[in-house]
């Protein structure tokens, strides 16, 4: 008996995997279910459909959840007004629903002549009855149109990834369909990996100096938002771009509002009288 191949999926140039987190995609993939990620602000859930595809080689559609959206947009959308607005002043045949019919990102993805990978972007916004409402479409694969009485069926099942920030709790009857996968806040030598990808000339001892700042301030349980990865990355940039050396980095953290993002943060640490927030007015920019 002949096993079908599946594409895999092993992280791309730019964007590093766990072990835990590659095999969770690869599941997916392999069993043709939807993965659902969550994981805190900053840790890749929305890079990671973007690397997927990048990686295999597939078109990325991208279906942005906002809390107006509903299941019925993404599957496609008869415009009544633009066939009303041509029967009164145009010219067209308007006995043609099909032209009014516009498919939304997943009828996209499923209409596709090849397989896809599609993300669902932070589903937890949309009203709770929206995940239920995707349930028939994506066990099946397809769904009909009625004003034209045609059936849209995949002719290879996409990729989909769904992302949420847990603002809302997801149905148990979606839950079941999904591949889950909760990423992790990298540790230090994952951390040094993915700075390196970004960063690939940044010497040594700023990068061990940078971390262990970076992961002090992320322990400190009294924070309201710590510092994300996108955060550390923009970070580092900051201080390459001003020239700030491992030994000016040992006594201060300058640049502080580019790794905390809350008011209240910046107060408590400012509150520790540490001395770790230094000036920014002696560093060079060029």
């Amino acid at each position: 008996m002949n096993k079908k191949k599946f594409d895999q999926f092993m992280g791309t140039h730019k964007y590093i995997v766990s072990e835990p987190l590659r095999n969770a995609v690869n599941v997916s993939i392999a069993l043709q279910r939807p993965m659902l990620v969550k994981g805190e602000p900053g840790t890749g859930k929305t890079l990671l459909a973007h690397n997927i595809a990048l990686a295999l080689g597939k078109e990325l559609i991208v279906w942005n959840i906002k809390s107006t959206s509903k299941a019925q947009e993404g599957l496609y959308i008869y415009d009544t007004v633009q066939r009303l607005n041509d029967s009164r002043f145009g010219d067209k045949d308007v006995s043609d629903i099909k032209q009014y019919i516009k498919l939304g990102k997943l009828g996209m993805a499923f209409a596709s002549s090849g397989q896809v990978v599609i993300l669902i972007d932070e589903i937890d916004k949309a009203d709770v009855e929206f995940p239920n409402d995707l349930l028939n479409e994506l066990d099946e694969m397809s769904f009909h149109i009625h004003e034209t009485n045609e059936t849209i069926k995949t002719k290879h099942r996409p990729i989909v990834v769904i992302t949420s920030n847990s603002e809302k709790e997801l149905p148990d009857a979606f839950l079941r369909r999904c591949i889950f996968h909760y990423i992790e806040f990298p540790d230090e030598e994952l951390m040094e990996e993915i700075v390196m990808v970004h960063f690939p000339d940044i010497k040594t001892k700023l990068l061990r100096e940078v971390l262990k700042k970076f992961y002090w301030l992320r322990s400190i349980n009294e924070f309201r938002k710590k510092p994300s990865t996108s955060e550390l990355l923009d970070w580092i940039q900051a201080l390459i771009a001003s020239g700030i050396s491992h030994k000016e980095l040992s006594d201060v953290i300058p640049f502080l509002g580019v790794l905390l993002k809350k008011e209240a943060d910046y107060d408590y640490l400012s509150g520790k009288k540490t001395g770790i927030l230094g000036t920014q007015n002696r560093y060079n920019w060029e």
